[in-house]
């Protein structure tokens, strides 16, 4: 055969093939959840408001794909899904099971089992109800969900839609990631020496007014990192104050604490409100007492902290305000 004849028939063949597969992708009706993926680590970081005495609803998005409207009532079956964070885990972290992620525990949600999307309608939304009361986010909490098979619907085969694996991220008025350039660790006898400095300073919820982070360097990467907690409380009038409840800590106050919060219009997005809280003041020290067996390191901290909230002022719900 003429190679010059060959080369189009070939290609004819490609293309024919990879336009049937297409065809399939647009016009099949699975079943997905709405939850991409918002971190190298294969999880969907989602944000909710921290309230003890009260639930809090999240509402997680069931879509009917394809480019063809749904004609029929479903009634989508979800269920937990352990065994797929167990090999997430596994995949990501191999032994190190101090970095996995731990499934939530049964009485800090509820969720239904089974979701209605309407004929007619692409989209449904499944209520899932958190009281987070007393959570210790020294675990990284993921809520593991699956789509169950069932004759009357097709769950999407690729298993990024078919599961969501929920980051749990509670969060109240001071939590957040703070810029944490402006605070400084050095070791006792080491005054005068390059001090220690951490671009960022991750805090977690511990109730409605207070937050805590891990001592000077420490952070999620050490095994013993929830024998550092400090806990700032904010009493809403500019005053914070620090405490630990470990006494191996020698943790000592040095000075009195204190925050601001200003705000500022986003000059490129003038609905867009950027607002930012510092910690002054910070002053203590601690002893790491367990990095070398039998010996007590000796650190001190001073400096600020920085958080911004960037909030989009078009949307009246505060909690979905927040840009993360």
């Amino acid at each position: 055969m003429n190679t010059k004849l060959l080369i189009p028939i070939i290609l004819l063949i490609i293309f024919s093939s990879c336009n049937d597969e297409w065809t399939d992708e647009q016009f099949e009706n699975y079943i997905s959840f709405k939850a991409p993926i918002t971190n190298s680590e294969g999880v969907t970081d989602i944000y909710i408001r921290y309230k003890a005495e009260e639930k809090t609803t999240y509402q997680l998005p069931l879509i009917v794909s394809g480019s063809k409207t749904n004609t029929q009532n479903k009634t989508v079956h979800v269920a937990l899904d352990p065994d797929t964070l167990e090999t997430l885990n596994y995949e990501r972290f191999q032994t190190r099971e101090d970095f996995y992620y731990r499934e939530l525990k049964s009485k800090y949600y509820s969720f239904p089992s089974e979701v209605e999307i309407k004929a007619g309608e692409n989209t449904s939304l499944m209520n899932i109800d958190f009281a987070l009361k007393d959570i210790d986010m020294a675990e990284k909490w993921v809520l593991p969900l699956t789509i169950e098979d069932d004759p009357s619907y097709t769950p999407n085969p690729r298993k990024n839609y078919r599961k969501a694996l929920l980051r749990i991220n509670p969060f109240n008025d001071y939590s957040g990631t703070y810029s944490g350039t402006a605070l400084k660790t050095v070791m006792e006898g080491y005054e005068n020496e390059t001090p220690i400095v951490k671009s960022e300073i991750k805090s977690y919820v511990v109730d409605e007014n207070t937050i805590f982070f891990y001592a000077g360097n420490i952070d999620e990467d050490r095994q013993d990192r929830r024998s550092y907690k400090i806990f700032a409380t904010f009493d809403g009038n500019g005053g914070v104050t620090f405490d630990v409840d470990n006494p191996d800590m020698n943790f000592q106050v040095n000075k009195t604490a204190s925050y601001t919060i200003t705000e500022q219009m986003d000059e490129i997005r003038p609905y867009l409100l950027h607002r930012y809280l510092t910690i002054n003041n910070i002053d203590y020290t601690f002893s790491d007492y367990t990095m070398v067996p039998n010996v007590d390191i000796n650190y001190k901290v001073s400096g600020s902290l920085i958080l911004e909230r960037q909030l989009n002022t078009q949307i009246p719900d505060e909690d979905q305000q927040i840009e993360w």
